[in-house]
């Protein structure tokens, strides 16, 4: 079993291009699938029957001694990589047949994506322009960038000087499967990125080795994902923004303002760099829910 989860992990890095941090997800979820093989006597791959990874999945829902209940969507995701480990087996031969196709993953609860207000987001922005140093240039271009374009925070994070077209005003992001897409940047995003890559960028690149990454930390390296959350939450915290906020948060409210001003449907598609369009719908959810809102709140004969 360990080489053939090395085979398909290399599989995906290799031919796919898949993320760092979905190998290393994959892997830790694959080891705990190995380990409830080896407690069944099961060591190789054409020994497993359907019956292995339904029994898997029910503990995975359950909890055991050494293990928490996983919530549907953990204990989905965890299925995902036994699935794809079983179906990559039964498409290069090693298995005659693929014995998780059949198991089908637990259905989380349907929850819409949060957004906020516009209001809160101008100021979340103003409480980033904290004075004029280069880590407030930072912040307020990080998050100028993160509601202007939707990009996840793995993209924001990832980008390089030269991935910024100031010209055309766009940013090239790469997205998850490797997969670039090119995102309009709106003119206070444009205006914050020129202020810190003319202000504060040289400042911070100075105390480094030199990297092509856009946002740099205090030493002059790539900022972190870890780092930029922290940017975030204390923004948060300087504007009295109440309740959780994550930079999910900021991509959810770029599609669902984009929507309620009027934006097809397949445009926010490809700014979020979705490959189907069935995953944007979702927020067609949300800018129904707001329009119920409205006419409730302005018709006469609403109530």
């Amino acid at each position: 079993m360990a080489r053939a989860v090395d085979a398909w992990l290399t599989h995906l890095d290799v031919e796919r291009g898949v993320s760092r941090n979905t190998l290393t997800a994959y892997r830790r979820d694959l080891a705990r699938w190995t380990a409830h093989l080896a407690s069944v006597g099961v060591d190789r791959p054409e020994d497993v029957r359907e019956a292995h990874v339904s029994d898997f999945l029910a503990g995975l829902r359950e909890g055991d001694e050494h293990h928490q209940p996983l919530a549907a969507t953990s204990a989905a995701r965890t299925l995902v990589a036994v699935r794809g480990l079983h179906r990559f087996l039964a498409l290069e031969g090693v298995l005659d047949a693929d014995p998780a196709r059949t198991v089908s993953p637990p259905r989380p609860p349907s929850r819409l994506p949060k957004a906020i207000p516009v209001e809160d987001v101008e100021r979340l922005l103003e409480a980033a322009s904290v004075g004029d140093t280069p880590a407030s240039l930072r912040d307020r271009a990080l998050l100028e960038v993160l509601y202007g374009t939707g990009a996840r925070i793995s993209e924001a994070v990832g980008l390089d000087v030269d991935d910024v077209e100031g010209e055309d005003r766009v940013v090239r992001l790469r997205g998850k499967g490797g997969k670039d897409r090119v995102v309009p940047l709106g003119s206070y995003a444009a205006a914050a990125l020129s202020a810190w890559l003319v202000r504060g960028r040289p400042t911070l690149a100075a105390r480094g080795v030199g990297t092509p990454a856009l946002f740099l930390n205090a030493r002059g390296g790539r900022l972190s994902r870890q780092s930029a959350w922290s940017v975030l939450r204390a923004c948060a915290e300087r504007a009295h923004l109440e309740g959780h906020l994550s930079p999910h948060t900021l991509r959810h409210s770029f599609a669902t303002h984009l929507l309620e001003g009027g934006a097809d449907v397949r445009v926010v598609q490809e700014l979020l760099g979705h490959a189907s369009v069935t995953t944007t719908q979702v927020y067609t959810l949300v800018t129904v829910q707001r329009l119920r809102e409205v006419y409730a709140q302005s018709h006469p004969r609403a109530r």
